[in-house]
């Protein structure tokens, strides 16, 4: 099969899997079920036609307007599909159509989906973390890639040590300190990632925290969008994002310039 082929049917599944994602960041949150009701119209609440619902075009199609209503739909609806689309073609162009590539692309769908639900409604849906802790796994017992014993390793390890982390911070601090949905996002990335990539999830997000999410909790206008608390697994999945894509590259460059192993 032609790559061009591999890559526009990556992009077609990955718009498909982008319009589902959608509804699992808007209903998951609110502990609503993901395949009924059907799609519907925010303003009129119509049920939405299959020609209305096609990823990305129809959209664009109707100017971002119900049909029926006028009523303006979010943006949000084709960004996902065209991010999520993109994910999953820059996964078959870099790996094609392999288990890696398939891992790749169903990672980075997840942390998105993390990285916007908790940037929106600060909170991490188990079935994002959980559930992907369980596909990681499941695609570590393929052979060709990480062992499955390193996945479970890594999720377990990231699982007790994000605990006991949260547990000291308490003690230390006397208030609550980082979610249980960060603890299972972590178990996650470890199934994925394994160890190393958990590590410099954690490292990188951090830093994106400090630097990006730090100064916009003391901003005194309209712009300060994250209150008092701090969005964590939108950081962490920035760095997992980061992690997954040149995590050797980044490790190899800390060893070699920065320890002097090389």
């Amino acid at each position: 099969m032609p790559d061009t082929l591999v890559w526009a049917y990556a992009f077609a599944l990955g718009a498909i899997v982008g319009s589902f994602l959608n509804v699992c960041i808007l209903r998951w949150p609110a502990e609503q079920s993901v395949i009924r009701p059907r799609s519907r119209c925010p303003g009129c609440s119509s049920q939405l036609a299959w020609y209305d619902n096609i990823p990305i075009l129809s959209w664009i199609l109707l100017r971002g307007r119900c049909r029926k209503c006028g009523v303006p739909i979010s943006v949000q609806y084709p960004a996902i599909e065209l991010a999520t689309a993109l994910i999953w073609t820059a996964a078959a162009i870099r790996m094609g159509p392999t288990i890696d590539g398939l891992s790749t692309a169903l990672f980075l769908t997840i942390v998105l989906g993390i990285a916007i639900t908790d940037a929106r409604e600060m909170v991490i849906p188990d079935q994002f973390s959980l559930g992907g802790t369980a596909i990681g796994l499941l695609l570590a017992a393929v052979p060709g890639g990480m062992s499955l014993l390193t996945s479970f390793l890594a999720a377990a390890g990231s699982y007790v040590a994000f605990w006991i982390v949260k547990f000291g911070a308490e003690k230390a601090f006397r208030k609550p300190a980082l979610g249980v949905g960060d603890i299972h996002m972590m178990a996650m990335v470890g199934a994925f990632l394994g160890p190393m990539g958990a590590l410099l999830t954690i490292l990188l997000g951090s830093v994106m925290g400090l630097i990006i999410g730090v100064p916009l909790m003391f901003r005194r206008d309209e712009l300060r969008p994250l209150g008092t608390y701090l969005p964590l697994g939108t950081f962490l999945a920035m760095g997992a994002a980061i992690a997954q894509a040149w995590g050797p590259q980044i490790a190899d460059w800390y060893i070699t310039r920065i320890l002097g192993l090389g």
